[in-house]
């Protein structure tokens, strides 16, 4: 992005906006907004909300926007609130609509550019509540490269049933329908539990993907110092926002900006702490993504190389016991973070948006409380090094990512059971047919496929709900959701659209998945998988017109972020 010479440095863009006679009209659009005559001498600082009713994880933004509007007027600035789409995934899950949820990441940071741009906006606030308007806004931060903060909008309370000591979330509702197929619960407690797991605003309660991305966030440095731990409904989190408004005026003071922070040390920082926390799989697509955005190189080989010397130290759900708020009772993830600092594992000084080092704004984090549970002591780990494995082998020859967490075991060999959309594999698992032993393959939901590369909670949910989460493995070329846990394998590269080996796969043909060697492989001889691939046609597009199709047409493998830009020649 061209910056423009201008004789005011905190008024780099909107300047020219508004400075002179001949940018009156300009100037009369925004009197009816609120502006007065002074305001035009201030740095202008949009506050990007993601407000929506669409969904409890950002139905409380609208209020947050109005404090870090506040914080940045008082800070000198003069903010404008704007808004931005969101979705819902835990909605659209296991249904058509879900083929939009990754798309709206790419719409999400494009809105953003658009209007930061095309308003001449000094910097940003961005708030994100959800999966995807997370890394939709850090995409934009990086794009437009002007002082920006990320406010995340704050984890969700455990929901709860009267007389039931269960903690619920949404992933509860999912699983709880597999346990009701498998007539473990009848239908009233499954009213109940749908009824009752989401409690009021913020985002899914357990380390899924809008906490992986919170938390991946902060350790980029792109968020205030604990903005990631923090309830949705809180005092904490209204100062959050205020402090951001305030933070984005300090950065144009200082002459920070998002490319400043956005290193490689960084992306090595957040990769360090997504591993700790036992985040997931869409933090590798997400990362991949923002890297691209940033011009920073950054590859799937990186999160093994980063992987082996990080263990995963937090006890939470999916595939543990605990909820994020339950973490933000005991201090967040900043007591995590300064243990792995202490440890040589993260880079102290990487630059945040504080204008401090990493290692700086740790320097007075205290530990977590003695006899807490939920952060296990760094020689006493859940699992030595990283479960997110990229594995490779004739089945992903640029590679797949899975979720192992170590309680499936680390080796899955089994027949393959074959299927073409999600909906035909949640049926089979549903009705008994997929049994101990199988290898559940999805395919033709890659990025291009599907197209849209949509989410297994529903399946995954069903699998532990009937009882066979260490019995059977899923692989796909779609994604997992931050829920999803069990003997998972997604991403899968090249994807079945594009005529990659998944696409090749027979019923009964044995899938050999082995985490140790970081390899998965069809199991068929050389000559048969060649004969296979000549014979293979390419299907015809799913969709041909609308933003599926102009996504399908744009976006790159799921090895690469799934990026929608990366081939334009400008």
């Amino acid at each position: 992005m061209k910056k423009h010479k201008t004789s005011d440095p905190l008024r780099p863009y909107s300047s020219i906006v508004f400075d002179g006679p001949e940018r009156a009209a300009a100037r009369s659009m925004l009197y009816p907004v609120g502006f007065k005559p002074e305001d035009f001498k201030k740095p202008l600082i949009g506050v990007a909300s993601t407000w929506g009713n669409v969904t409890p994880c950002n139905m409380h933004i609208d209020k947050l926007a109005l404090e870090s509007e506040k914080g940045a007027n008082e800070a000198g600035g003069k903010a404008i609130v704007f808004n931005t789409i969101t979705i819902s995934d835990g909605i659209s899950m296991g249904s058509e609509g879900m083929k939009y949820s990754l798309v709206s990441r790419e719409v999400i940071a494009d809105s953003i550019e658009t209007v930061v741009g095309c308003a001449g906006m000094d910097g940003f606030v961005a708030i994100g509540g959800c999966d995807k308007n997370m890394p939709g806004s850090i995409i934009a931060m990086a794009r437009m490269n002007r002082p920006a903060v990320f406010v995340y909008g704050g984890t969700i309370l455990p929901g709860c049933i009267v007389g039931d000591k269960r903690q619920l979330d949404i992933v509860s509702v999912f699983e709880a329908i597999g346990a009701h197929a498998n007539k473990k619960i009848g239908d009233q407690e499954l009213q109940a539990i749908e009824q009752c797991a989401i409690p009021g605003p913020g985002s899914c309660g357990g380390m899924y993907t809008a906490n992986t991305m919170a938390s991946a966030i902060e350790a980029l440095g792109m968020s205030l110092p604990n903005s990631s731990a923090q309830n949705a409904i809180s005092p904490a989190k209204m100062d959050d926002c205020r402090r951001a408004g305030a933070c984005v005026i300090e950065m144009l003071r200082q002459g920070i900006r998002p490319l400043d922070i956005l290193t490689k040390k960084a992306f090595e920082n957040a990769i360090t702490v997504v591993i700790a926390l036992s985040g997931s799989t869409n933090a590798v697509l997400h990362l991949l993504a923002i890297a691209h955005a940033a011009k920073v190189k950054l590859s799937l080989d990186d999160f093994t190389r980063v992987g082996k010397h990080v263990p995963v130290l937090a006890d939470l759900k999916p595939s543990g016991k605990h909820l994020m708020s339950e973490l933000v009772a005991i201090g967040g993830i900043r007591p995590l973070m300064k243990t792995l600092l202490d440890k040589g594992l993260l880079h102290g000084d990487a630059l945040t948006v504080t204008g401090h080092t990493m290692a700086e704004t740790l320097a007075g984090v205290k530990p977590y409380p003695a006899g807490q549970t939920i952060i296990k002591p760094f020689d006493q780990p859940i699992k030595k090094d990283s479960h997110l494995v990229i594995l490779r082998g004739n089945l992903a020859s640029e590679g797949a990512v899975a979720k192992i967490s170590g309680k499936e075991g680390m080796r899955f060999s089994g027949k393959a059971r074959v299927f073409n959309s999600e909906e035909d594999a949640l049926e089979k698992i549903l009705d008994g047919t997929i049994v101990k032993g199988d290898v559940i393959v999805i395919r033709f939901e890659g990025p291009r496929g599907g197209p849209g590369m949509r989410e297994m909670l529903s399946p995954t949910s069903a699998i532990m709900g009937k009882g066979l989460g260490k019995d059977v493995a899923l692989i796909t070329d779609g994604r997992f959701s931050g829920g999803s846990h069990g003997f998972v394998v997604g991403h899968i590269t090249p994807e079945a659209y594009v005529g990659g080996t998944i696409a090749l796969v027979k019923n009964g043909d044995t899938i050999t998945i082995d985490a140790e060697k970081r390899q998965i492989n069809l199991d068929i001889p050389a000559a048969e998988l060649k004969k296979r691939k000549k014979a293979w046609k390419k299907p015809a597009p799913r969709y041909t017109r609308g933003v599926l199709a102009k996504y399908a047409a744009h976006v790159t493998s799921a090895s690469l972020g799934a990026v929608t830009d990366a081939e334009l020649k400008l």
